[in-house]
């Protein structure tokens, strides 16, 4: 039996100005400035097996992913709420900076057979996550000034123009999101995905983010990568209830979520509502299951380059999502 390659195990803590780095098998903690000529420094004194754990921050860890990549270093990127589990299930109480980073190295140490090493995304990629993230923030923020201001009179007028301003801030978001799908070449797809029920440009634009971002073999494993796969949780005689795993971009669950809503009352998937709506399920739960479909209807058209064809659909006594 060969070997097993030993290697370095390093956890990174991102922060906007610096970064928090502890290597396991020395055991330092050490701190460098968050910019590109101290992290290349930094790059090359590390051992040729050096792996890297962090977690994904806004935008602050691009710079330090990319320049260990580029160097050939293992990146591992850990999802936060699985992160924040770990911490929880060892018994781990504090939460600074420092212990952190020895959490990331500890995660990659007994954990790292069951990852897969980041790799860089497509530039579409980046540029419709970017748009899409920060139109959700001020669709988010127009919903709060309207809660906010709707029940003040007096301030009815500035209501109204702050409404406008974000209003057009929307609309040129949604221009340059078709415009990132046409320089990508990627208008294709977003016509094909648009021609089923429900889905519309910025629900195209999300699903078709998510599909160039990996080689998925099968819808399952899309599903998977959206977060709408479902979390079980049985024991013995116990059937414990199902809830989503909602991992990966919260956007696109959103997005799909409303475009659940919108074909729900379509002639196309008016029944599927209906039909499990009878069986009891509430109303989200089937909305779930209906933008599930949606999703994999939609990764069939991409992965086989084909035309939607609506099909008349009966719904008996057992229907799955």
């Amino acid at each position: 039996m060969a070997n097993r390659v030993q290697r370095t195990e390093l956890g990174v803590d991102v922060a906007k100005d610096e970064l928090v780095i502890y290597r396991s098998d020395c055991d330092s903690l050490t701190r460098i400035p968050n910019t590109k000529p101290q992290i290349k420094a930094w790059l090359r004194s590390l051992p040729a097996q050096a792996a890297i754990a962090l977690e994904p921050t806004n935008a602050y860890h691009y710079d330090v992913t990319e320049l260990a990549h580029a160097a050939g270093f293992d990146v591992f990127v850990i999802d936060g709420y699985r992160l924040n589990n770990y911490r929880k299930g060892i018994g781990q109480r504090a939460k600074t900076d420092p212990c952190d980073a020895r959490l990331l190295a500890r995660y990659l140490k007994n954990e790292g057979d069951e990852l897969r090493p980041w790799s860089p995304p497509p530039p579409a990629y980046r540029k419709l996550q970017s748009l899409l993230r920060r139109r959700a923030v001020v669709v988010k923020s127009l919903q709060c000034m309207q809660l906010s201001l709707d029940g003040e009179p007096a301030l009815k007028a500035e209501l109204a123009q702050i409404k406008r301003q974000l209003g057009l801030a929307l609309r040129s978001m949604e221009k340059k999101i078709h415009e990132a799908l046409r320089e990508a070449n990627l208008l294709s797809h977003a016509k094909r995905i648009q021609a089923i029920e429900g889905i519309g440009p910025l629900t195209a634009a999300g699903l078709i983010m998510a599909f160039i971002r990996g080689d998925f073999t099968s819808s399952d494993a899309f599903i998977a990568f959206l977060g709408l796969d479902l979390r079980v949780s049985d024991s013995g005689r116990k059937q414990g209830q199902r809830c989503l795993s909602k991992r990966g971009c919260g956007e696109i669950r959103r997005l799909l979520h409303n475009a659940g809503m919108s074909a729900s009352r379509t002639a196309q998937w008016k029944g599927f509502y209906e039909h499990h709506r009878a069986r009891g399920l509430a109303t989200t739960q089937v909305l779930v299951m209906l933008a599930r479909k949606l999703a994999r209807v939609a990764f069939a058209l991409m992965k086989g380059g084909t035309e939607y064809q609506a099909v008349t659909r009966s719904y008996g006594a057992t229907v799955s999502a």
